[in-house]
């Protein structure tokens, strides 16, 4: 009998609790229904209606005219090629080169490491507009870049912002600026790798690129994976700065024009709520596969210490 009420008191305990917890999360989950779930929801049944601010004619049902528009659309599919372009300049640099960054800072050679995070996570709190343009200022011809590979001795110095050979490349520059969480995140990675397995590798006569290929990207794998999937996110949703340099005209030759700065040109600008909802379901669609098919192929070479 005594076990039996010892049980049942803790079902008290463990449903007050649950009370509590449910209380706790209500607000953020009526958050998410109301600023997440029901303006998604209202999105996908707009693509089927012709909703536009201008109502140039009665609100009426369309079916599939919208994503027949969108496949025969010429600009979203070079948008689209504009925004796989950088992501496949940019991908690599925001992954690879925080981490680079975070190993350097955290070896045991290094001194006066609080000061360098500090400095290099500084620039990350500057807003964004500002900083863009700083940078216009730095890249234009006559700019700190290019007065610098002339100092150099550098010939030709590119015209990174208007020459589309090289815009996609400046702000790729522009986006160094930014890299701050991701070395912290990678500080914070590499400060919970055992010292044992250094010292164990260290025994073996592991020099420093052994240490760093079989102990620290290992045991790193996890933080890595989720910087990439973070990267991907951003790179979809990547138009601030390109609408701010160049007002959204995709200039030069329509090299800037990203698909985010068309798909928020065909909502706001143009006012075609059907059509941008439509836009944006592509580019949803477009992130879901991509971060499925990372999660995928990370079983491969994401390693978890909880896993045997």
């Amino acid at each position: 009998m005594e076990p039996l009420m010892k049980g049942e008191a803790m079902s008290r305990v463990a449903r007050r609790e649950a009370r509590y917890g449910f209380l706790f999360v209500l607000p953020w989950i009526i958050g998410f229904l109301a600023f997440t779930a029901l303006p998604m929801a209202a999105t996908f049944v707009f693509t089927f209606l012709n909703i536009s601010l201008a109502e140039q004619e009665p609100l009426m049902f369309v079916g599939l005219a919208n994503y027949q528009r969108l496949f025969a659309d010429q600009q979203a599919w070079a948008s689209l090629w504009v925004t796989a372009r950088f992501a496949l300049l940019w991908l690599p640099v925001v992954i690879a080169l925080p981490f680079l960054l975070a190993v350097a800072v955290n070896s045991r050679y290094v001194r006066g490491t609080g000061l360098l995070r500090v400095l290099l996570f500084m620039p990350y709190v500057v807003p964004f507009v500002a900083s863009a343009l700083i940078w216009e200022n730095m890249l234009v011809n006559d700019g700190w870049i290019n007065t610098a590979l002339r100092w150099l001795g550098v010939g030709g110095a590119p015209s990174w912002l208007n020459d589309p050979a090289w815009v996609i490349p400046g702000l790729v520059m522009i986006g160094l600026w930014g890299l701050g969480s991701g070395i912290i995140v990678n500080l914070a990675g590499l400060r919970g790798i055992p010292t044992e397995l250094y010292d164990a590798a260290r025994l073996d006569g592991a020099g420093w690129w052994r240490q760093l290929w079989h102990v620290t990207i290992p045991m790193m794998s996890p933080v890595i994976f989720y910087t990439m999937i973070l990267a991907v996110v951003e790179v979809m949703q990547y138009f601030l700065i390109p609408l701010v340099l160049f007002d959204g005209s995709g200039d030069p030759g329509g090299a800037t024009r990203f698909f985010n700065l068309y798909l928020y040109q065909t909502f706001f600008t143009y006012q075609e709520m059907s059509y941008g909802s439509t836009l944006a379901w592509l580019l949803f669609v477009i992130t879901l596969v991509v971060t499925l098919v990372l999660f995928r192929l990370s079983r491969r070479w994401v390693h978890y210490t909880s896993e045997r």
